[in-house]
């Protein structure tokens, strides 16, 4: 099913004023991301006009219907709605005229107004659409923001993901979600984390049962959203396997079509994984800012050895 968003989710998202809709807001869904400034169509150039965008008439817009005598702006505000577009918002508290209205109830399109000017009020409403229409996936995991790095905790049941973040929100940091995860992609490099709405703020301990974080640790200790920036994956110590030991070589897991930096944390009795993921955050930031611990101690090490006596044969 093609995904949507109610209109009236961003009148109150973006506290549009309502002139006129055909029936409720909620029951009217927008699907497209981008959104169209009507100056071309206005004129009478419909070639490649994609009606349903919503339409956003802004003072560019208004001033030309102004300088039209009112047959041609009867005319031409008519072929624009005839179209049915999505929406048609005016901006910049530019007034919306009898002929207009008369235009939106005979073609049901719904009328809304903001005094924002335009280029804010579109920078908002392309923001807002980008996160309601983004792809979405589900991820079984807990995500947390630590130092300010979201960090996607994924692995087996019962390996110590819920556990590791309540450590994690005693030591100051925040809960965005636990046990499933909303995925979003909402630009070419970004993934956007959240909590389905029934278990936002929730977190399940095994022994103890649902525990409400918000309410025992303050609003302080939960965050709505959160950008993917590092997905650390807890599997069981098996003895023998080879573990990253010096962390040169970066590896990455890919959602929807982003590379999204990850490690393999190994857990057993007596690690602490609170800890280990404070230092991957930190670390995972410092690598953002073009500071790579372990390229530069291995650089030191060649070096180190290339001024050995006999290191050159």
């Amino acid at each position: 099913m093609k995904k949507s968003v109610p209109l009236q989710t961003i009148i109150k998202e973006l506290q549009l004023n309502v002139f006129y809709t055909p029936c409720d807001p909620a029951e009217i869904p927008i699907y497209r991301t981008e959104i169209n400034r009507p100056a071309l169509p206005l004129v009478g150039f419909y070639d490649c006009f994609e009606a349903d965008r919503i339409q956003v008439v802004g003072t560019t817009e208004y001033a030309y219907l102004k300088n039209l005598s009112e047959e041609d702006r009867r005319e031409r505000i008519d072929a624009l709605l005839s179209c049915h577009p999505s929406a048609i918002v005016f901006t910049h508290n530019n007034p919306v005229d009898d002929i207009v209205l008369e235009a939106a109830k005979k073609h049901k399109v719904p009328l809304l107004w903001t005094d924002v000017n335009t280029s804010e009020f579109m920078a908002a409403l392309i923001a807002f659409l980008n996160v309601q229409l983004a792809p979405t996936i589900m991820r079984h995991g807990v995500l947390v923001e630590v130092y300010g790095e979201g960090i996607l905790i994924v692995g087996d049941s019962g390996v110590g993901k819920s556990e590791t973040a309540i450590e994690l929100i005693k030591r100051g940091h925040r809960l965005i979600a636990d046990d499933a995860v909303e995925l979003r992609r909402v630009s070419a490099k970004s993934i956007v984390g959240t909590a389905p709405p029934l278990i936002r703020h929730y977190i399940e301990l095994r022994g103890i049962g649902i525990v409400d974080v918000r309410q025992l640790f303050g609003m302080g200790a939960v965050k709505e959203s959160e950008k993917v920036d590092l997905v650390v994956q807890f599997e069981p110590w098996e003895q023998g396997k080879l573990y990253e030991r010096l962390g040169i070589d970066d590896t990455f897991v890919d959602i929807m079509g982003i590379r999204i930096p990850s490690l393999i944390v190994p857990v057993k009795p007596g690690r602490n994984l609170a800890v280990i993921l404070e230092i991957a955050a930190m670390n995972n930031r410092q690598k953002r800012m073009g500071v790579n611990t372990a390229k530069e101690f291995d650089e030191k090490l060649k070096n180190q050895m290339n001024l050995e006596p006999g290191a050159n044969g």
